[in-house]
């Protein structure tokens, strides 16, 4: 991967993203307005609810509606030719490839840093240091990638943009309801078990309670690294099989 090539597409991917106004709502705007929601909703002590148990959800969920954008994003650059085109041109694919999951990470980066001080109006205190803070958004720039390798196999298998914001919601909705914003029961709990997200919640629970020592937050961290890479190489493989075409 040739970092100049790579670091000159990342600044215009970024840019592109951000003259978009739907791209800017979905990406950034909806986290804001959902987290604000949640606040008003579960940061009511009169509910019983607290915005602590609710801000992992909200960090996970950040990562998880990118594999929305990532599916769209593909699959428009591949109707308009831009893909093929990319062959005449020095640029290899994996000067491409890595400009598009660094700037998703950037994304993420940017969305749960705005859930996070969204967030702390309505009550979230997370009893953590710096360490904790820094664990918990290296986390979520891991979990990322298994949005956008998500992402890459909804594209492949998906014949327009159109297609690809209904298929990635096959991704997207059991992430959600799987311990994501609904607790999981004994009934849902092996399934649960298998989804980064899950995972990915749960060890961002325990970060903001304090238990940085603890051996779920090992294991939970391990499960999502593993899982993120798999799913993205093998997004990466079906896309470059399937989807370029």
């Amino acid at each position: 991967m040739n970092i100049r090539r790579t670091t000159a597409l990342l600044k215009m991917l970024l840019l592109k993203a951000f003259r978009e106004p739907a791209y800017i709502f979905l990406m950034l705007l909806f986290p804001a307005v959902l987290t604000i929601m949640f606040g008003f909703i579960f940061g009511d002590p009169e509910f019983g609810m607290s915005m602590n148990a609710t801000a992992p959800g909200l960090f996970a969920y950040a990562c998880i509606f990118i594999i929305m954008t990532v599916a769209q994003s593909f699959t428009d650059m591949r109707d308009q030719g831009l893909l093929k085109r990319l062959n005449t041109t020095p640029m290899k694919p994996s000067d491409f490839m890595g400009g598009e999951i660094i700037s998703n990470m950037i994304l993420v980066i940017l969305q749960v840093i705005i859930v996070y001080l969204l967030a702390l109006p309505f009550g979230f205190t997370p009893d953590t240091n710096f360490f904790g803070i820094l664990l918990a958004f290296l986390l979520m720039i891991v979990f990322s990638l298994s949005s956008v390798g998500l992402g890459l196999i909804t594209a492949s298998i998906s014949k327009s943009s159109g297609t690809a914001t209904g298929l990635s919601f096959i991704f997207i909705l059991p992430q959600m309801f799987l311990g994501t914003f609904i607790p999981v029961t004994s009934t849902t709990e092996p399934f649960a078990l298998l989804m980064p997200s899950y995972h990915a919640v749960q060890v961002l629970t325990a970060i903001f309670r304090g238990d940085l020592t603890s051996s779920a937050v090992f294991v939970g961290f391990f499960y999502t690294t593993i899982v993120s890479m798999g799913i993205i190489i093998l997004g990466l493989y079906l896309f470059k099989k399937f989807g370029n075409k």
